[in-house]
Order: C-alpha cells, then structure tokens, then sequence
C-alpha cells in the first residue's frame, strides 16, 4: 500500500569511526571509513558519551553529516561510539541470501559483468545466412560462392570463439575434376590455401554432394568481422546450389 508522508527510510546499522574530543568544541563529522554519512535524524541514531546514552534532539543535534552536543566537550569526555541506524544515501550490503530474481532490473546484468568461469562455453548469439540461387564458376581461384551466403558477426569480447557451420550442395558438370569449398574471415581464407575444407571430386558427369564446414574461430577482435563461403574449380565448372537446394552458413559466438 501507499505511504502517507514521507515513506520509511530502509538503511543499514553503522558504527561512526572513533572521534577525539577537542577540548571547548560541541560539533564533530561523522564518518565510517574515512567518508562522511549523513544519519536520517537524530532520532535514527544512538550515541554513547562518557558510558551513558544520550538523548535524541536534547543532548545533541544532527545536521548532514555534523552532530552537535547541546554543550561544548571538554577535554577528558570521551565520545564511547555513534551508531547510525539508518542511512539516507543506500539501503547498504544486503544479506547472504536475501536477493531474489525479482528484485533484479530486467537487462541489468550484462555479459561484461559475469565472470568468465560463468559465461564459458554459453552461445551468446546465433546469425544465419541462406542462400537457394545457383552460383557457377571455372574460376581455379576461390570466389564467394554467394552474396547472400555472408555473415555478419560482431563479437562482445575479443576472447570469444565463433563456431561457423556451413552446408551447401555442390556439383560438378564434367569428370576426372575437383569442386572445392572454404570459408574466409574477411580476406582471411580459414581453410587449406588451395584445398579450403573439402571437396567434391567427380569421377562421373554431374555428381551431387552436400558439403558440410564446421570450424572454430579465433578473431580477438569485438569489431564486425565477415564471413563468407568461397568455391573453385579445377577443370571443369562447379555449381553450388544446385536445383534450388538451400546452403546455410550459421555463426555461433562462443562466450569464453
């Protein structure tokens, strides 16, 4: 329900850092470790002076940080200890167990806040390209198999892995010839230079094979990085794609 007036404040218990007398003087800053704390009231602290407890707003004032006696200290009083029982700026440490999810802001905690032992080996997110047109080459050079068979990948932490996943069908028109498929990192051919991750060999015209790539990658890098299929041929021209079939390239990235 709803508070009428000034709702309750929830705060922790602190005990002031010890304060010296000086002699004639009635107003002293509190502090808990060296910083200054500001008590709600006097009414929400409790003050100990020369072994007995003192009165709220009669024996001493708060004013911020500042407590003020009713009387000038003199040299030989002792001020035993000031216990704060509520603080206006925090609710303070809470307690071994008290946190549920609910009391959790939705999108607060991020991947850079999770120590790495907790996020090892989680999918942090998937991208997947598709591709149903048919790509010819007699290129001996490796050329992208498609413009559509690209993924675009930015990794939250340099030392993230991306495992990639390809499929595409190949064939060949010819025989006694290689169809050969990779995947490149931007202009970085990850495969073998001249032989990528397999092949396709045709001994007869026009076989089918549905190749498959899968590969973890390194970038150390957290800008957008490219990834993309790339084919060649040998003698003979390769298709990829062939008769309308669907290749995929999927891009996982591997928190580490």
């Amino acid at each position: 329900m709803a508070y009428i007036g000034k709702q309750p404040v929830v705060g922790n218990f602190q005990i002031c850092d010890a304060i010296s007398v000086v002699n004639g003087q009635a107003a002293y800053t509190m502090q808990v470790g060296s910083v200054n704390v500001s008590p709600e009231s006097a009414n929400h602290m409790i003050v100990s002076l020369n072994g007995t407890i003192q009165k709220p707003n009669s024996s001493y004032t708060v004013s911020g940080s500042t407590i003020t006696f009713s009387s000038n200290l003199a040299t030989g009083d002792v001020i035993d200890f000031i216990q704060i029982l509520g603080d206006v700026l925090s609710i303070g440490t809470p307690s071994d167990g008290t946190v549920t999810t609910a009391k959790i802001v939705d999108g607060a905690v991020t991947s850079a806040k999770l120590d790495s032992g907790v996020a090892l080996g989680k999918v942090l997110q998937v991208i997947t390209a598709t591709n149903t047109v048919e790509r010819t080459t007699t290129s001996n050079s490796f050329v992208t198999a498609s413009n559509t068979l690209t993924v675009n990948i930015t990794p939250s932490s340099s030392s993230n892995k991306i495992l990639l996943l390809g499929s595409f069908p190949m064939h060949i028109n010819g025989s006694a010839s290689l169809g050969v498929h990779t995947i490149y990192r931007d202009s970085t051919n990850l495969g073998q230079t001249n032989f990528g991750f397999g092949y396709v060999y045709s001994s007869n015209a026009n076989p089918v094979s549905t190749n498959a790539n899968v590969f973890l990658d390194s970038p150390s890098t957290t800008s957008e990085i490219t990834y993309q299929v790339y084919i060649r041929a040998t003698n003979n021209t390769v298709f990829i794609s062939p008769n309308a079939s669907t290749s995929t390239l999927t891009a996982l990235e591997i928190g580490t």
